[in-house]
């Protein structure tokens, strides 16, 4: 073997795995952006049964009896000691919600510059 076939040889090989690191990166990177998107939709669910509960208990007297879920466990209380924890779950659901999108953002962003700066292209299969 030529000394000229074996440096092509090594050249391939390092292109080879520099396609395959490529891969990697990529495929990493997707895999996070479908983490992210699944709990932003499972939160959105979330937030939106708040509201509807919130909605259907808005115009019902404060010392009405209805039933909450407390860790499997079905608890019977107010509407006026219900609504205001569900309130405040509500505005947790909507802060944690936000800050998923950022982070989606946040990794999609850093994405598309990663790609740019290797010269990534995807291509449909």
């Amino acid at each position: 073997m030529s000394s000229s076939s074996s440096s092509s040889s090594g050249a391939q090989v390092a292109q080879q795995r520099k396609q395959q690191e490529l891969q990697n990166t990529y495929s990493n990177y997707k895999s996070t952006l479908q983490q992210l998107a699944q709990k932003i939709g499972d939160v959105e669910q979330d937030a939106e049964e708040h509201k509807l509960v919130l909605e259907s208990l808005a115009p019902v007297p404060a010392e009405r009896k209805c039933f909450r879920m407390v860790n499997g466990v079905l608890v019977e209380r107010t509407v006026g000691d219900v609504r205001p924890a569900l309130e405040t779950n509500a505005e947790g659901l909507k802060k944690v919600l936000d800050g998923l999108v950022k982070e989606y953002k946040r990794v999609q962003d850093e994405m598309d510059a990663w790609k740019a700066k290797n010269n990534v292209q995807v291509v449909s299969q």
